[in-house]
């Protein structure tokens, strides 16, 4: 099989949204998860993994599900529906272990985890084997026909449960030629795509309008940020990261790589900034100067990000966050205009770019 079209590859994936079989919702998670991943794990030279495995893809799933595991207050604080014959198990696990370790409704995963990492490690065994049993074998199934264009595994859907816990099952998700590089290439233009579908989709199963669901399906939830804001502000010398001027009132706390791009609450992906400044960077790209600052951060200030993610029981994968920087702006095109400050956008500074970059394998080993 040759090095797929990228156009041809992404008409595919829009044919599975549109005429796929869909009882839940696993699907949508599905290809995310695999996006997300092939991001965060991309080589240091930017190249996607060939390869994923079951287990990964269960930790991103659950990461996925973990914000709708909440009550939605139009449902009359119910948990919406995501299977047309009841609730979706994998969301049914998830909701007993949060009610068990995390029962703060604002309370995060990483939290919940370090509760009780050996069953958190048993949820993610079980919401593996339900990806195993029912998405990954169907998902690029439309009507009758398989056509294993994204990836290959060596089970199909008729795999049993002794099957999965025995030894010798194979938990490789083996992408196909090139198929890695269009999810990373397409990511920003299929993610907001599945989460259209997604939305709708639940909107469906509930009988609900779509105002507001897009926010609790996927936003942000910013109101959790607060407690690393005073950190990272001290950090950063009470300066905005962006403008370098003085934070007076109103410090926010900024995803660097938008979140629409990759959700990554992870502590080296959070700088503090004006209100202003925040709202006008919104969801663009920053340019090559502030990825520049932002490299400088974490190389000459891991300790103290290491010590703020400690203190505030905090996630922080800067190899991770890294990953996914340098494999989204190492792949933007050379007429791509990005955010520098207020409503100015600037050509791509390639050499200033690429000498930032450069630095993220060291902090990222």
């Amino acid at each position: 099989m040759g090095e797929p079209n990228v156009i041809r590859f992404a008409e595919k994936v829009i044919l599975l949204l549109d005429q796929g079989e869909f009882t839940a919702t696993y699907k949508y998670a599905v290809l995310l998860g695999l996006m997300d991943l092939c991001l965060e794990r991309s080589e240091r030279d930017g190249s996607p993994p060939d390869v994923l495995t079951t287990d990964q893809l269960a930790r991103k799933a659950i990461e996925l599900y973990w914000r709708q595991s909440q009550r939605f207050a139009p449902l009359h604080d119910r948990i919406p529906l995501q299977n047309r014959r009841g609730q979706a198990e994998i969301l049914t696990l998830i909701t007993r272990f949060r009610e068990q370790h995390a029962p703060d409704p604002n309370s995060t995963l990483f939290r919940a985890k370090l509760h009780d990492p050996e069953r958190f490690e048993q949820l993610v065994r079980e919401v593996e084997w339900k990806l195993v049993e029912m998405p990954l074998p169907k998902l690029q199934r439309v009507g009758r026909e398989l056509d294993p264009f994204i990836y290959d595994i060596s089970w199909d859907d008729q795999i049993r449960r002794r099957m999965f816990k025995s030894r010798e099952f194979d938990n490789r998700i083996r992408f196909q030629p090139g198929a890695s590089r269009c999810l990373v290439a397409l990511a920003g233009v299929l993610r907001p795509l599945v989460h259209r579908h997604w939305a709708t989709r639940v909107t469906q199963l509930n009988s609900l309008q779509e105002s507001g669901l897009d926010e609790f399906l996927f936003g942000a939830d910013r109101s959790a940020l607060r407690p690393v804001c005073p950190p990272l502000l001290e950090l950063q010398g009470g300066r905005c990261f962006y403008c370098a001027g003085r934070i007076q009132a109103k410090p926010q706390v900024d995803h660097f790589l938008p979140w629409a791009r990759c959700p990554d609450d992870g502590l080296a992906n959070l700088v503090v900034a004006h209100d202003a400044c925040n709202r006008q960077k919104s969801d663009f790209l920053a340019d090559a100067g502030h990825v520049a600052s932002w490299v400088e951060r974490a190389v000459h200030h891991a300790q103290g990000l290491g010590e703020v993610a400690a203190n505030a029981c905090w996630p922080h994968d800067p190899q991770r966050t890294s990953s996914v920087v340098r494999s989204i702006y190492r792949r933007l095109p050379d007429d791509m205009r990005l955010w520098h400050l207020e409503q100015k956008f600037v050509p791509i500074d390639r050499a200033r770019l690429t000498a930032a970059l450069t630095l993220l394998p060291d902090l990222a080993s």
